[in-house]
């Protein structure tokens, strides 16, 4: 079994994306179109990482866990279940829709998928912002009144960030990203999102995006008020710690180790900032997220000072 797994990423045209990805993770991305999404872990019937090096190189997530579930994800993960979380990063160049994505008790009956999903900042510009929530007292009477009368902007709740904030978004919460951040997304496997408004912008092809307003009102939290993000802190400490997942800050110090025991659980390691040095003397860099597998045991070597993110109780 490999020590890691590493994957190649795979890229999606949105109407709000942008090309920072190249400057900002060394990328190389499809010329000439806006790229608002990279996929680095989807284990999806739509969408499949591929493996990219090592014993499974070519071949796609759902080929390599099917093969060896018990090795990669733990004795007692079935064969046949997709991975369960999935890795994106944002390149939000102009803001995104009004959206939210259906609880679990209501998305049975929309016939979607529930997301919950963590956001941490890993740059923006001077005034960034954010949106997640409803301004304190909203009711859904206000809300839908606002929808017509199109000032849906004052029954939300909107907040500066900085690099390094970070916010855990559960399902039923109202939310849209303002344009200027770069963000790692990390998330339930769901690709269900509900827009509710999209500030008058049309798509790629000119034509003004599907609306789902009614699935939205069903799956908006009405009692979620002004939601705070975590800020910037520098320290190790868990920064999202959800029944779907928990994310945990680890900072390293130049040539400091970060150690992982076999046997534990599957992990997944983000680098947001700086090098690892890997047990096969491979260099991770910014913008890297690899799964470690259950069975193996890894040691990685900062080179500089470096962050990393440790997603991990997935399983």
């Amino acid at each position: 079994m490999s020590s890691f797994l590493r994957l190649k990423p795979l890229y999606q045209d949105r109407v709000w994306g942008g090309r920072a990805l190249e400057s900002a993770l060394d990328r190389t991305l499809p010329p000439d179109r806006p790229i608002g999404e990279s996929w680095e872990i989807v284990d999806r019937p739509e969408a499949q990482s591929v493996l990219s090096g090592g014993e499974f190189d070519g071949r796609t997530l759902r080929e390599v866990i099917a093969g060896n579930t018990a090795a990669i994800m733990g004795p007692q993960w079935p064969a046949d279940r997709p991975f369960p979380i999935l890795v994106k990063w944002l390149d939000c160049k102009e803001r995104l829709s009004l959206q939210v994505h259906p609880p679990a008790a209501v998305a049975p009956e929309l016939k979607g998928e529930p997301k919950t999903e963590n956001w941490y900042i890993a740059a923006c510009e001077p005034g960034s912002k954010l949106i997640v929530g409803l301004k304190r007292g909203v009711t859904r009477t206000q809300f839908e009144k606002a929808l017509t009368d199109l000032t849906l902007e004052d029954c939300v709740h909107r907040f500066p960030v900085k690099a390094g904030d970070s916010i855990l978004v559960h399902s039923g919460q109202i939310h849209a990203i303002d344009g200027g951040n770069l963000i790692l997304e990390i998330q339930q496997n769901s690709d269900t999102t509900y827009r509710v408004y999209d500030w008058g912008r049309v798509g790629l092809d000119g034509k003004p995006r599907a609306m789902h307003v009614e699935q939205s009102l069903k799956s908006i939290k009405w009692d979620d008020f002004e939601p705070e993000p975590i800020r910037g802190v520098r320290a190790p400490a868990t920064i999202a710690n959800a029944k779907e997942f928990r994310i945990r800050r680890v900072p390293l110090a130049e040539r400091a180790e970060l150690t992982f025991e076999a046997g534990e659980q599957p992990r997944i390691l983000s680098v947001v900032e700086g090098k690892l040095i890997t047990p096969d003397g491979e260099v991770l860099t910014r913008g890297d997220n690899i799964i470690i597998p259950y069975s193996v045991k890894n040691s990685f070597i900062a080179q500089s000072d470096t962050l990393t993110l440790v997603t991990e109780n997935f399983c």
